[in-house]
């Protein structure tokens, strides 16, 4: 059976909304989108910034549905299976620990120097 466009993106936010459901890390990773955006707002980022900043959310946010994906996938098997596929769940956290410790890297890149600049009262080109 052919699906149509519809129905493939409602069943895409479908897996958007399982994925997010009762995952802490991900309500975790939201929140911290939520402050660097307040940030971001407040320390008038400029529009590279903000695709900048954009891209590392997307990027945390993406591995960690993919990680959700993985999980739920391995949580499928019987118990006795289950065992052998650990390692591939331990990857797709690894994944999601490399692009949230990158995205943090360069939000203090970004947020950090125009925080400084604040706190020290320069006036820093865009």
């Amino acid at each position: 059976m052919r699906r149509t466009w519809y129905h493939k993106f409602k069943c895409a936010i479908f897996g958007v909304v399982h994925g997010i459901h009762g995952h802490s890390s991900f309500t975790f990773h939201f929140l911290a989108a939520a402050v660097v955006a307040v940030l971001a707002v407040a320390l008038r980022c400029i529009y590279l910034e903000w695709c900048i900043l954009l891209l590392c959310i997307g990027g945390v946010m993406v591995t960690e549905l993919i990680n959700s994906a993985i999980e739920t996938f391995v949580r499928g098997f019987p118990e006795i299976e289950r065992e052998r596929f650990w390692p591939a769940l331990d990857v797709a956290a690894g994944a999601v620990l490399l692009a949230s410790g990158f995205a943090v890297v360069i939000g203090f890149i970004l947020l950090g120097r125009r925080l400084l600049g604040l706190a020290l009262n320069l006036d820093l080109p865009s």
